[in-house]
């Protein structure tokens, strides 16, 4: 099977945000180990691991350029300088996030810093453009599952995602599908009180490249790269 590849957003490994949200999940995209479950109470007779098993596979993270396999010719080395040369030119930025929900979903969400995050979303989607094969016909089928536009239909076939651009909507994901209102406003309520510490300003510092083996594998990380003004900002602190 093809590998395929994505650049997402990921916080700082050894953050403090990156380990709760990782052992949440129950896996950390770095080391690829499982992590252990906090101990909510609240939960209990929730099966978490069902839960978070689909935002467990991608690892903790938001998209920016959605999964796709290289185009003939490109290597992983060179979508690996790619990202060295793209996060060169970009700028960190603050923004505040928490735990909302999305639909039926349940994810950290941008309070503020939208329009920062759509021109880093719109940026990344292009410059990386050339490194994505087309998608194959089950993956354009798979994709037309779901109800598009005119607009996100030839987006989808243009760019290998339908939900790019104004479509776009930043999201670090904490949860599957949760169908039963009662039941999703419950556990967001639960995360919100898990991730108080981590509710608020957020350095969006770095891009991450993942990389997924098979499409059974999950997808962990293999580089994360920094943006200039982030080192600049903890080698001279204000």
């Amino acid at each position: 099977m093809t590998a395929r590849y994505a650049i997402y957003y990921a916080p700082e490994a050894g953050s403090a945000l990156w380990i709760k949200a990782s052992a949440w999940l129950g896996r950390d995209a770095i080391s690829g180990r499982t992590m252990p479950r906090p101990d909510l109470p609240a939960l209990t007779g929730f099966d978490v691991e069902a839960l978070t098993a689909a935002p467990r596979h991608y690892g903790f993270h938001a998209t920016l350029k959605a999964p796709f396999e290289l185009s003939p010719g490109m290597a992983e080395g060179d979508l690996l300088a790619a990202g060295q040369a793209f996060a060169a030119s970009m700028t960190a930025f603050d923004a505040s996030i928490a735990p909302a929900a999305l639909g039926r979903f349940l994810a950290f969400r941008l309070q503020d810093g939208e329009a920062q995050m759509q021109a880093l979303h719109a940026t990344c989607v292009r410059a990386f453009e050339s490194f994505r094969a087309p998608l194959c016909d089950a993956d354009l089928a798979r994709r037309r599952r779901a109800p598009l536009t005119t607009i996100q239909d030839g987006r989808l076939e243009a760019w290998g995602y339908p939900y790019v651009f104004e479509d776009f909507r930043f999201h670090m994901t904490l949860t599957g599908s949760i169908a039963d209102d009662t039941v999703r406003a419950r556990v967001l309520s639960v995360l919100r009180d898990h991730f108080a510490a981590e509710t608020g300003l957020h350095r969006f510092d770095a891009i991450a490249i993942f990389r997924q083996l098979d499409r059974a594998a999950p997808f962990d990380i293999i580089e994360r790269v920094a943006f200039p003004a982030s080192v600049a900002a903890e080698t001279n602190p204000t």
